[in-house]
């Protein structure tokens, strides 16, 4: 790799930095630990860059090459450091000129083939007009079909550049959202949030779990910090951080803190950082091939493959007619009549060829992406991969999480309950307060204050608010409330020591040398206090003491466990979270004696129990059962209590009857062959860890499930690539997390996953739609074509090349524009999802198809042969003008009325729903009438037409209004007629347990539960009392007496 660093210009820097960016990115480049220690370590880099590691910079700071660093307010802050070793900014990739963006949509298969059929009948085309057979009465229009196929995929090729160019537009803005993010940093002593674009080299900052790390840095001191290099190294692993002399202290850019925290020292930024230097080389993305894609990819080539064959033989049979009628008048044709006649021929075979080369599938296909994606983005969908938009149709699975995408995230304490005594509702907090014991209530407040990550700090509008972990910030809030404050009692504390929050440990540690300042604990002894807070069950479970109402410490007798589980039991049925915190006085032999990675869960006292609320969102309740008619199958995977889990899966109707919650051990506990029997009825996974979500997922895709997962949290980011769909929340989501997903949920709502769905549905509804409709028209023009050309003693067709052009766009352009883009509808969730290996027609869509186009051929080819006699026409040459007017007006109005049938691809009835509100295919629609009646009564010169009479018109539109009820004939047709069609529901995808059999197993298994109850009881009545028994029957027997 070339480190030759890109601010090489100022190699005068030595003079007032005694290090260069190159020094530093050759520390960098390989962690050349060596350089680092002949630079003096850590210190020695901090010494260089004019920094004190427990100060940071001064907020405001000019660098004079006689007097060092000096303070100034005259001038930009940190004017020196950003001039000599450059600003945190990567420039944008320069964008795409709208020629690449068309170039790289053009080179698709189909659009090539096409482009080489519109050649071709271009020439040939031309090649007529000109000729001396063309008639003098016709206008020279030959040129027009293959202008027509080229407009076609130019319209496709615009269509796909501007969808690039809207999605890149989308993705910048995305990009400038990430680069807007704040990062804490230690100016003045004072930490403080800043933007990450303001960082600088000699910046010291703090790493906490979920941060991808922009800027180069070296580790000054922190604890347990783990990073996923992967971006940089390709190795996955964690790899742990400590100090230059324990071990590996350099923090590469790009990487991703799993777990800990840290102050570092940043070394490099912008252009000169390792993620820098690496983002200028991989500016390219590669064109998203999305299934869908794929699949029409394939069925084009097999359209085509039919145009071609039946030109071919309309070609063989042409020529074949021709030398045998030669033969029959015994007149052989001059070799310029032949070669004409072969021209004529060859027309005839490719008009069609453009009838029947699909060239509005690809365009079906991307007016339907860019139309889904758009309006996706309006309900707060930002789809990052555009396979994501058409998997997340047919997902059978929503792995959800629950606070911030069930739950608002807007945590509360409203009950707690701190040595014996305790309030359940805020208007009790006055009163609460100065009922507990002093002691307990010094110790827990200040274990909130200083076992805690968050801080106050300003939004981008100046207002004060909480930065941090919701929960974190909630207690902070509740220290507020009870008239404390944190920062008095941070400043006031020395920690010596930080555990951070695991998922794995379910808690945070800090460990504090005690002083005069701290809170008193009964019986102080040792000079240190760990303070301890994380799920309630596994602290109470580390907890061999807790302190009374009186403030003393007593041994945990069985009775007060089971008191103090019973009371976080209570606090989960409502729906709260419970915390506990906990704290343990240590001497300095015991703390020394501690195991620097793991928090020491041992001999802790119980302090007391905190609920904390985070309200349903609005709607999760409705989107459930949307989701549950639309056959998907939801599940919560959460970290929380399993009955706060329960309780809020209950309320927002996830956990139904017969459905199975447990807990994350519980579940990885079991077998291979137990999770597959587990997981059809598994509804809720409380207490669950990152690893979790991926063997849920695994099982689930193994079962050939279609799996959409949420995550917002570093660990997710496995998860989420694994899952089919992932899904990172845009506001509290992690980069890591969104990096790892496929669509970003930018109000983080699970109500939008829904919109998610339907839009999928819509996208592949559409497309289906435009194929039936297509397929349709395909069949009817060339077999009508064909068989109009073979019987004409001209051998031309009754539809003109002209005409056919007319039918093509029709078909083509304007019915992707129509059927592509219908707006959404609750009918897409009233259906079950598709099988990933579905077939992309189906039997409903393959029997319309059919059927309409036997219709179609059978009305058109009636009307041919007898017409004249049908309409009391002429058998003249004006009669036969008329007559084929009349067949190419009718053609054209089948294809207007069958559209309307095309709107509804199952077998319901109402083809008009909804379509006041699809406001562009009735905008279509009228353009396509209109465009009739003036090429019927005005084009007569360049479509071979002639203008019709009020009654002709009538008729015409009449007969091809039939269309409507031929339609509502095959939908009431059986479903099953031997040797022509079978209903098949293998499409459908059939979960291995329904809601409705979980809904009858739990009904019998309480009935059955009730007989056993009863039987019990009966069997204990007559071992404990057997005279009870005989007075019962001798009851019984007096009764039936009496009755007799």
């Amino acid at each position: 790799m070339d480190t030759t660093p890109l601010l090489s210009q100022y190699d005068n820097t030595e003079k007032t930095f005694a290090l260069a960016p190159q020094q530093l990115c050759e520390i960098i480049d390989s962690k050349n630990t060596s350089l680092l220690a002949d630079l003096g370590g850590t210190r020695g880099i901090c010494k260089a860059l004019h920094v004190d590691p427990t100060m940071g910079l001064r907020p405001d700071e000019s660098f004079d090459p006689c007097y060092g660093v000096v303070q100034t307010s005259e001038t930009e802050s940190f004017q020196e450091r950003k001039r000599i070793f450059g600003r945190n900014v990567i420039p944008d990739a320069p964008e795409k000129t709208i020629l690449s963006l068309v170039w790289s949509a053009y080179n698709d298969q189909t659009l090539i083939m096409l482009s080489i059929a519109s050649l071709v009948s271009l020439a040939v085309g031309i090649w007529e007009d000109n000729s001396a057979n063309h008639p003098v009465d016709e206008p020279k229009v030959g040129w027009v079909d293959g202008v027509a196929i080229i407009v076609a995929v130019a319209v496709v090729v615009i269509t796909n550049a501007i969808n690039d160019y809207e999605k890149e537009k989308q993705f910048r803005k995305l990009n400038a959202k990430k680069e807007d993010r704040p990062v804490k940093v230690l100016r003045g002593g004072i930490a403080r949030q800043v933007n990450i674009q303001q960082v600088v080299v000699g910046e010291v900052m703090f790493l906490e779990p979920g941060d991808m790390v922009t800027v180069d840095c070296v580790y000054i001191e922190g604890h347990n910090l783990r990073c996923d290099e992967s971006t940089a190294t390709g190795e996955s692993h964690a790899v742990k951080k400590n100090t230059d002399s324990r071990g590996d202290c350099i923090i590469l850019s790009g990487s991703k803190v799993l777990q800990g925290v840290a102050k570092v020292v940043v070394i490099a930024v912008g252009v000169n950082s390792f993620y820098g230097r690496a983002m200028t080389l991989m500016r390219d993305a590669q064109q998203d091939t999305t299934p869908l894609q794929l699949k029409l990819n394939i069925l084009a080539d097999q359209i085509a493959k039919f145009g071609f064959a039946a030109a071919g033989l309309m070609f063989g049979v042409l020529l074949m007619k021709l030398f045998v009628v030669s033969v029959i008048h015994h007149h052989w044709i001059s070799t310029s009549e032949l070669f004409s006649e072969l021209i004529g021929i060859v027309i005839q075979a490719i008009t069609v060829i453009v009838v029947a080369v699909p060239e509005g599938l690809p365009m079906a296909v991307t007016l339907a992406l860019a139309f889904a994606t758009t309006e996706m983005l309006k309900d707060n969908n930002l789809v990052r991969h555009l396979s994501a938009c058409e998997t997340m149709g047919n997902a059978t699975a929503v792995c959800s999480d629950k606070t911030g995408t069930l739950t608002e995230n807007k945590m509360t304490i409203v009950s707690a309950a701190l040595a014996e005594v305790q309030f359940t509702h805020l208007y009790d907090l006055g009163d609460w307060r100065y009922n507990v014991h002093p002691l307990a209530l010094d110790l827990a407040i200040e274990g909130m204050a200083i076992n805690s990550t968050a801080f106050e700090g300003k939004d981008s509008e100046g207002n004060l608010k909480f930065v941090g972990s919701t929960t974190e910030c909630a207690m902070i809030e509740f220290t507020q409330k009870l008239g404390y404050s944190y920062q008095h009692i941070r400043s006031h504390s020395k920690v010596v020591c930080v555990y951070p929050f695991s998922s794995e440990a379910k808690s945070m540690t800090t460990i504090i040398q005690t002083r005069e300042s701290n809170a008193r604990s009964p019986g102080r002894h040792g000079e240190y206090r760990l303070y301890t807070k994380g799920a309630a069950e596994t602290i109470i479970r580390h907890c061999t003491h807790f302190m009374d109402s009186r403030g003393r410490v007593r041994p945990f007798s069985n009775y007060a466990r089971t008191h103090h589980e019973v009371l976080v039991n209570q606090y989960a049925e409502r729906s709260l979270r419970t915390l506990a915190l906990a704290y343990r006085d240590v001497d300095q032999n015991t703390f020394r004696s501690f195991d620097p990675d793991d928090p020491p869960l041992a001999n802790l006292v119980l302090l007391g129990i905190v609920g904390i609320q985070d309200r349903l969102r609005p709607g999760v309740v409705e989107s459930v059962q949307a989701f549950r008619r639309a056959g998907v199958f939801i599940r919560m995977i959460t970290g929380d209590n399993i009955e706060t889990a329960k309780a809020i899966a209950k309320e927002s109707g996830i956990l139904t009857a017969g459905g199975i919650a447990m807990t994350g051990p519980d579940f990885r506990s079991l077998s291979v062959e137990e999770q597959f029997r587990v997981i059809p009825r598994l509804q809720v996974l409380a207490r669950s860890s990152p690893i979790d979500k991926t063997i849920v997922v695994s099982r689930l895709q193994q079962l050939n499930e279609v799996v959409a997962m949420t995550g917002d949290g570093t660990n997710d980011g496995p998860a989420l690539k694994m899952a089919n769909v992932g899904f990172a929340m845009g506001i509290t989501g992690t980069e890591v997390a969104q990096e790892a997903s496929d669509i970003i949920l930018m109000d983080d709502n699970f109500n939008s996953i829904l919109q998610a769905l339907k839009w999928g549905r819509a996208v592949n509804d559409g497309v289906r739609k435009f194929l039936t409709f297509q397929l349709t028209v395909n069949i009817a023009a060339v077999v009508v074509s064909f068989v109009s050309a073979v019987v004409s003693d001209s051998s031309e067709s009754i539809l003109s090349a002209v005409q056919l052009l007319w039918v093509n766009m029709i078909m083509d352009t304007f019915a992707a524009l129509a059927l592509a883009t219908e707006p959404l509808s609750d009918d897409l969730v009233n259906r079950k999802p598709l099988c990933k290996d579905s077939s992309l027609i189906n039997w409903r869509m393959s029997r319309m198809i059919f059927g309409q186009a036997l219709f179609q051929i059978t009305v058109n080819l009636l009307l041919m042969f007898h017409g004249p006699v049908l309409f009391g026409l002429a058998t003249n040459t004006a009669g036969r003008r008329v007559l084929r007017t009349m067949v190419f007006n009718v053609f054209v109005f089948m294809q207007v009325f069958n559209e309307l049938n095309c709107r509804r691809i199952d077998d319901k009835l109402n083809i008009l729903r909804g379509i006041l509100h699809d406001y562009l295919f009735l905008a279509i629609q009228a353009f396509v009438v209109i465009g009739q009646v003036l090429i019927v009564q005005y084009g007569g010169l360049a479509f071979k037409t002639v203008p019709l009479t009020m009654n002709q018109w009538i008729c015409t539109v009449a007969i091809g209004s039939l269309s409507i009820p031929c339609g509502v004939l095959i939908r009431l047709l059986p479903t099953h007629i031997n040797h022509l069609w079978s209903q098949n529901s293998d499409d459908e995808f059939k979960h291995a347990v329904s809601y409705a059999r979980m809904r009858w197993e739990s009904a019998l298994e309480y009935a059955i539960k009730q007989v056993r109850n009863k039987q019990s009881l009966q069997r204990l009545m007559a071992a404990t009392e057997p005279s009870n028994m005989e007075m019962i029957g001798q009851r019984k027997r007096s009764e039936s007496f009496v009755r007799g």
